[in-house]
């Protein structure tokens, strides 16, 4: 008997591993492939969102902009055509948050730094003190690498509207004139429809790590969509 177990030994350890990857095969095939959500006005907090807004429930896209960055560049809607990119609003001399969140997002530059398919996005918020030098000089500072992150700077207004009516980034309140001024920390994720898929606290490294990995599923939904054609 002994002798009969050892002859099969290998053989019924071969099986059982062989069972174990074939379980997990069918484990992972018959799991739902997540999808994110796409966001819109009425999914949000109602505090952040234009009383123009509040009943929308589909068809929301950011608003077409115009805007210079750090190299004296105009930047439009056009240069994150088919793009992923990633969106927040800061301005250069914010001694709180904006330093942790512009780092954070140094992080997620790392990550996509040879990845086409995503852009970053920085609007500033205080658009009449970061001039293009100004952002320039802070672009360097945080090593910010221009083919991949756009800092603008702009009409204020505009901006404003941005993060009020396109990104639902920040409370409502406030007209872009000289005394308004917004602060936020959150990223938006924007797949190339131009459609919100996911907010963030930019501060937050976990949220960070949850953006990088729905970042993935949103990429991988693009390549599944390109395959079933």
């Amino acid at each position: 008997m002994r002798s009969f177990f050892a002859k099969y030994k290998l053989f019924g350890i071969v099986f059982l591993c062989l069972s174990a990857v074939i379980m997990y095969l069918f484990y992972n095939a018959l799991q739902p492939k997540k999808i994110l959500p796409i966001y819109q006005p009425a999914d949000f907090n109602p505090e952040l969102v234009d009383t123009s807004l509040l009943h929308v429930k589909k068809y929301h896209t950011i608003a077409d902009f115009s805007l210079t960055n750090q190299n004296g560049a105009l930047i439009t809607n056009d240069a994150y055509k088919d793009k992923i990119y990633i969106a927040d609003f800061f301005f250069t001399t914010c001694p709180t948050i904006c330093p942790i969140m512009t780092d954070n997002m140094g992080t997620i530059q790392q990550e996509i730094l040879d990845d086409d398919e995503v852009m970053l996005l920085s609007h500033s918020v205080t658009p009449e003190i970061d001039s293009v030098a100004q952002l320039k000089a802070y672009a360097i500072k945080k090593g910010v690498v221009d083919r991949k992150w756009n800092l603008v700077t702009g009409d204020k207004k505009q901006i404003y509207d941005l993060a009020r009516k396109s990104y639902m980034a920040v409370k409502t309140d406030g007209d872009g004139g000289p005394f308004d001024m917004i602060h936020t920390e959150n990223f938006m994720l924007i797949d190339k429809e131009r459609r919100i898929r996911g907010t963030y606290d930019g501060t937050n490294p976990e949220e960070i790590k949850k953006l990088l990995k729905d970042l993935k599923v949103l990429k991988d939904s693009y390549r599944d969509k390109e395959a079933s054609k």
